[in-house]
């Protein structure tokens, strides 16, 4: 109960923080946050843990928690493993997967192409996840699938943030079709280069997101 206590509080902490409520170098209050959670500090230093590890948070000894928002640098070099972790993934994948797996990509795309129509965002980062989530777990490696999955996880902010620019999300589901298609015919390079190029951020898309992310924090 206490750890998922502390889970739902590092998930609202980090909403608060690619939103700009908080923003790079603040204090977090301990204090403040135990009233506006309505819990002890016990579950708040322990999300703050959970935020530290995943570099969102520094901690301080003696002075506390603060606010750590990467730069461009470090983004772009995240979304630069990201695109390779993705990549091998689908390449193991490609040798591996079921097709009971391959049925559920499918299910995951046709969720998400829902969403494309109802212009919901949100409904397609849910069904998006469990798309890559998928092909990380079919890699049948589950220490390549526990850290794809850490990765991913930290890039959920900007990742999302991506689906909002106009005309994301229809290209991001041909992207899923090329991927599945290319799974489906048990094709690794295809299928690699397929998830790479899906998941890299460069040039244009790269300028776009750290706009949009400025904007917030102004």
């Amino acid at each position: 109960m206490e750890q998922r206590r502390a889970d739902n509080i590092a998930e609202t902490l980090e909403e608060h923080i690619f939103g700009g409520v908080f923003q790079d170098g603040d204090r977090l209050d301990e204090v403040r946050l135990a009233e506006k959670f309505g819990v002890s500090r016990t579950p708040l230093r322990e999300a703050f843990q959970r935020l530290a590890l995943s570099g969102l948070v520094e901690l301080v000894p003696r002075r506390g928690a603060f606010v750590r928002q990467p730069g461009p640098i470090e983004l772009m070099e995240m979304f630069e493993v990201m695109a390779e972790l993705e990549a091998v993934c689908g390449r193991l994948a490609a040798r591996r997967i079921s097709d009971v797996a391959i049925e559920e990509l499918r299910d995951a795309n046709a969720r998400c192409q829902m969403a494309v129509e109802a212009k919901d965002t949100d409904g397609y980062y849910i069904e998006n996840e469990r798309f890559h989530k998928t092909i990380y777990r079919q890699s049948g490696n589950s220490f390549l699938e526990q850290e794809a999955a850490k990765l991913h996880k930290r890039l959920k902010p900007f990742r999302r943030q991506q689906l909002k620019f106009r005309g994301r999300m229809a290209q991001s589901m041909a992207e899923h079709e090329a991927i599945v298609d290319a799974l489906a015919r048990g094709e690794p390079e295809e299928a690699a280069n397929a998830l790479r190029n899906h998941v890299a951020v460069q040039g244009e898309k790269f300028h776009n997101l750290m706009a949009s992310l400025k904007s917030q924090s102004d």
